[in-house]
């Protein structure tokens, strides 16, 4: 295809509210670095992540300039969110094969390469560098992973960033067949990609969640479920579980170490109901319990993922799209928290 020069995309200008996300249709198509390829974007998928990156969320200082991006370096502006993306490669770099133009891929967002250089710390698509809230976005060929899938685009984007982080945290915690797992924030995307992927590996799971959303989740594969409010100790008891895999943390965060077995296996990636927890060290190292922080992908999870859709091990939950324009409503709609799965911005 004969490529423009310039694209149409989400431009976030700075930190802030839904006000920093200025659509433009003036946007530089990137230039590639030697191993790079270029991807005609088809879907993205909203994740908190954005939202959280927008606002300055992940910023420890009063200064949120300095460390409000995912690795906690100064974030750069203007810059071209989303984590989740499906498209197709139109373009190689230099060193890459022009068989590989045409391939329908998915995007691994934890980025070991960037502009043509091995990176010491692992940089975050729509972090770090642009990423897919756009007509086009360019990636390391090694991070664009060919896909054959008869699921839509929409589909396919609502997996990359929720289900790799999911896997990613059930691969650090070693969770096995004949495991009993307790997933908070279960209905959302990586709470939903949890529960999917823990039941494909023979684990029993069980999801924290609202009533409402409860029968949707045991749809998907949770052999109980509790109330984000319930007392986790009085109803699933004490030394009840093997694994925790937690996107909430917060105050009531004390009762999951409760509910582990002794050498159970805690496993974070996310702090939606507040960043500071107490922790009482006696039970940590009484219980031998194992605690996993998990960002950076384990260099195996993402293949393996793709494994997975590709034999239909697990399937994509898609809660609502909306055209990018429409970001700000998705994003509004996605802090809403009334629904289960994922929501994907889809580009023409």
């Amino acid at each position: 295809m004969t490529l423009p020069t310039t694209m149409t995309g989400i431009a976030m200008v700075g930190h802030g509210g839904p006000e920093m996300l200025e659509l433009s249709h003036e946007l530089p198509v990137p230039t590639l670095a030697p191993t790079d390829v270029l991807i005609l974007v088809a879907a993205a998928g909203v994740n908190n992540t954005d939202i959280n990156t927008r606002i300055g969320w992940y910023s420890k200082g009063d200064n949120q300039s300095e460390d409000a991006a995912w690795g906690g370096t100064a974030l750069a502006f203007p810059r071209i969110q989303g984590a989740d993306i499906c498209g197709e490669i139109v373009a190689t770099g230099s060193e890459i094969s022009d068989a590989r133009l045409g391939d329908r891929v998915l995007v691994e967002p934890c980025l070991q390469e960037a502009d043509g250089t091995l990176l010491q710390t692992p940089w975050y698509i729509g972090s770090e560098c642009d990423g897919g809230f756009a007509q086009f976005t360019k990636v390391a060929a090694r991070h664009a992973h060919t896909i054959q899938s008869p699921l839509s685009d929409v589909e396919l984007a609502s997996f990359p960033c929720s289900y790799s982080t999911a896997e990613n945290m059930l691969t650090r915690a070693n969770v096995q067949a004949g495991d009993r797992v307790l997933v908070t924030g279960a209905s959302g995307g990586v709470g939903s990609a949890s529960i999917q992927l823990a039941r494909a590996r023979g684990a029993e799971v069980i999801a924290q969640t609202s009533a409402a959303k409860a029968e949707a989740l045991r749809a998907l594969g949770a052999s109980q479920t509790v109330d984000r409010n319930d007392d986790l100790s009085a109803v699933l008891g004490l030394n009840s579980v093997d694994v925790v895999i937690d996107l909430v943390a917060g105050p009531t965060w004390p009762n999951l170490l409760e509910i582990l077995r002794p050498f159970g296996r805690y496993a974070v990636a996310g702090a939606i109901a507040g960043p500071l927890v107490s922790l009482d060290v006696r039970t940590l190292y009484l219980k031998d319990l194992s605690f996993f922080g998990c960002t950076v992908l384990e260099p195996q999870v993402f293949g393996n993922l793709v494994k997975r859709i590709e034999s239909g091990a697990i399937k994509p939950l898609v809660a609502e799209t909306y055209p990018l324009a429409e970001i700000a409503a998705a994003q509004d709609s996605f802090q809403q928290k009334n629904h289960v799965g994922k929501i994907v911005l889809t580009l023409d």
